[in-house]
């Protein structure tokens, strides 16, 4: 069986499929000795080198799929570099051999929490597609006064640059003064979508953070800027979700007193990047605006007091 030669380049984390098509066309990607050319297919047993140095390859069935949970903090990008030297949200992932973390969608740089990473491209790609119908819930704090008419409004769907908009839910989370908390859920993942959308209702988004995709919640005890492996059922969980054969194995330890001993090694972790970043002259922490103390009567965060799955 053969695969596109770029498939198996970007399996091996040396780009995404379009990144590599651009090496291939520029002749840094040979085969077997020869340049490579667009189109290309190879079994996985030949010698695949990249500007010269050889590339070590895994096929499909070789590859375990893992997923990782991460809690993204304001203020980093959701790609893997940025032009502007911007921290970015695959800066503190852990390292992989043969393979590469594929992003499942994006957050944009203002909101926070919840964000997957796979090795497995074809379970981000389906996972990502309207289709499958996975829902993402959002906490979102919006400023101005809300009435019942807006949320008919957004519930029965708004018109954006990019066709319409709808919640599937909207359930008011509390507030104080002009400080409203609200959990939205909706099922696809267009460019800030939540936020345009409460934008068209003349709405100010203040705070926006993912706290659930599918059946898989934000860790309360996840730090910001730490990620936790997923284990074996809930990875299974979005395999079937979209398709896909369950895993047999996986890499976690799913004994209780060593998960808690992670938490705690997350926390050092986070804390240990944090201060290399600061004292390498790098900002990790959000926008000078994101980072001021919330004006008094701001609402809690309702995050803070719910229960979470993982």
């Amino acid at each position: 069986m053969t695969e596109k030669l770029q498939k198996v380049l970007a399996r091996a984390g040396k780009g995404s499929r379009r990144e590599i098509e651009a090496l291939i066309s520029q002749g840094r990607v040979s085969v077997d000795g020869k340049v490579a050319a667009l189109g290309d297919r190879v079994t996985g047993k030949e010698q695949i080198r990249l500007d010269g140095h050889q590339v070590e390859t895994q096929a499909q069935a070789d590859v375990l799929c893992r997923v990782l949970v991460y809690h993204k903090p304001e203020g980093e990008m959701s790609t893997r570099k940025d032009p502007e030297g911007r921290p970015t949200v695959f800066d503190r992932l852990p390292k992989l051999q043969g393979a590469r973390w594929v992003s499942v969608g994006r957050l944009d740089v203002n909101t926070s929490g919840l964000l997957l990473f796979t090795t497995d491209g074809e379970l981000a790609n389906r996972l990502m597609h309207p289709r499958h119908e996975i829902d993402r819930e959002y906490a979102v704090r919006v400023f101005g006064e809300v009435d019942e008419a807006m949320l008919q409004r957004l519930r029965k769907g708004v018109l954006l640059e990019d066709g319409m908009g709808r919640f599937d839910t909207i359930k008011y989370s509390g507030g104080e003064g002009m400080n409203h908390w609200f959990h939205v859920t909706l099922k696809e993942g267009r460019n800030r979508e939540v936020r345009r959308m409460w934008e068209s209702q003349g709405m100010q988004v203040s705070r926006l953070i993912r706290v659930r995709y599918g059946k898989i919640e934000l860790q309360r005890n996840l730090p910001r800027g730490g990620w936790a492996e997923m284990p074996l059922d809930q990875l299974n969980y979005l395999r079937t979700q979209v398709g896909l054969a369950p895993e047999v194995e996986s890499k976690v330890d799913v004994d209780a007193p060593k998960r808690y001993k992670q938490v705690a090694q997350i926390r050092k972790a986070v804390r240990r990047h944090n201060s290399r970043t600061k004292a390498g002259g790098a900002s990790t922490g959000p926008s000078a605006a994101a980072k001021k103390k919330p004006a008094a009567g701001r609402a809690r965060n309702p995050r803070q007091k719910q229960k979470t799955r993982i």
